[in-house]
């Protein structure tokens, strides 16, 4: 508890808040979605979003308002009259069975959405998030909220290496290392949807998608630092800092604190 505590709930309220700036839980979603990050010093412990706040909508979440859990998914932390998600089991049975597991996202995307309802696989379609959509991505085939125990392990078990996990006419469940890889592979699964949807309407069914010949090309190069243009900027096995993306989002969610309280000390 402290410190440690108070970071990850600044950190995980962050997220929420970045999901919802970007798109993926607003209008009437506003409400529906939840990241999650496992406490690094306390391994069996996690902080969510929770339920039952006065706005209960991910863009005006605060880290005060964050919950606690343990990995059975019980409340540990948090304000008083406030729940963990109601999918909190999605989020702790995921977490038990894949240590290496730091973060969880859950929304309802509209074009991820419309391809499981309308059993699309999702092919490659353009650069960002290539490698999320290269193999089929397993799928809950199931549109009922993961509750129980049971329902938390067969989407856990589902989930296996993938790093997103598709839930029939629901959403979908991404993971990653850390926050920022779990709501990147979010935001990228979701254009890879919106491509997949847009090709669909302009050339049917039969669209061609990128190879994985040409995705075997993207990994098969030499690192940056080994590039000759390159080596005397970089230095020996680095590599520039590319996270502008999440650094943008973060800083626009939390840059003005009159219109988003409780985050003005960044």
């Amino acid at each position: 508890m402290g410190k440690e505590w108070d970071d990850v709930k600044y950190e995980v309220a962050v997220a929420n808040r970045v999901l919802a700036e970007v798109g993926l839980a607003t209008g009437f979603r506003a409400s529906l979605g939840h990241a999650s990050m496992r406490i690094p010093n306390e391994p069996d412990k996690f902080v969510v979003k929770g339920r039952g706040y006065k706005v209960d909508a991910l863009h005006s979440v605060t880290p005060e308002q964050m919950i606690v859990c343990d990995m059975d998914g019980n409340k540990v932390d948090g304000p008083v009259g406030t729940t963990q998600c109601f999918e909190v089991k999605m989020h702790s049975c995921i977490m038990k069975t894949h240590p290496e597991v730091m973060s969880v996202v859950h929304v309802h995307p509209y074009y991820t959405i419309l391809a499981t309802t309308l059993r699309k696989r999702l092919r490659p379609m353009n650069q960002e998030g290539i490698a999320l959509v290269k193999d089929e991505l397993p799928m809950w085939e199931h549109v009922k909220t993961v509750q129980t125990d049971e329902e938390g392990m067969e989407v856990a078990a589902l989930l296996g290496p993938s790093k997103a996990l598709l839930l029939r006419g629901h959403g979908a469940t991404t993971v990653g290392p850390d926050l920022q890889e779990a709501v990147m592979n979010m935001i990228h699964l979701e254009e890879q949807a919106k491509m997949n949807y847009w090709a669909l309407s302009a050339v049917g069914p039969d669209h061609d998608y990128i190879s994985d010949e040409l995705i075997a090309e993207m990994s098969d190069r030499p690192p940056i630092a080994e590039l000759p243009h390159f080596k005397s900027v970089v230095g020996p096995g680095g590599r520039p800092r590319v996270n502008g993306v999440w650094e943008y989002y973060t800083r626009i969610v939390t840059d003005n604190p009159e219109a988003r309280p409780h985050f003005d000390k960044m």
